[in-house]
């Protein structure tokens, strides 16, 4: 099964977008991200939606942020692409009325929600800031030397 990206590459492209002087525009982002100027639309379009960034068209136009990353949390992003299933694995429904199959699918259910909830909780916590912060600390170690393997 293939893993939904939408909220790490859209995280990624926001601090990035922090960083940079002026507006980028949807052909710079989809190069950033190696895909193609109209998914990055798209997928952009509900963070305009949600009030995190706003689009000029035109020549100097682009896309900017709308609020300081420290007021947007991944959360808020995971929200805004449209809230993509945290969850690869599901319930079997190959034979509903089998009270073994109920059984099990109401404990992963009850195990799913109390996941998400979890998660959910700590993606309300992070801040775009706090992974910018992250980014710089990582920039300082390797500007000063330090290497990971």
């Amino acid at each position: 099964m293939q893993r939904d990206g939408r909220l790490s590459r859209m995280l990624h492209v926001l601090i990035h977008m922090d960083r940079m002087e002026g507006p980028v525009t949807s052909e710079a982002v989809a190069k950033m991200l190696n895909t193609n100027p109209v998914v990055v639309r798209r997928t952009m379009a509900g963070l305009r939606d949600a009030g995190y960034v706003r689009s000029e068209k035109g020549h100097g136009g682009g896309w900017t942020l709308e609020r300081p990353l420290a007021a947007i949390t991944m959360l808020d992003i995971h929200r805004a692409v449209g809230e993509p299933s945290v969850f690869a694995i599901g319930p079997a429904t190959d034979a509903p009325e089998c009270l073994v199959e109920q059984a099990v699918n109401a404990s992963m259910a009850d195990a799913f929600r109390a996941a998400e909830m979890l998660l959910m909780e700590t993606l309300g916590r992070v801040t775009l800031a706090d992974i910018a912060a992250d980014f710089d600390t990582r920039f300082r170690a390797l500007d000063q030397g330090a290497c990971a393997a």
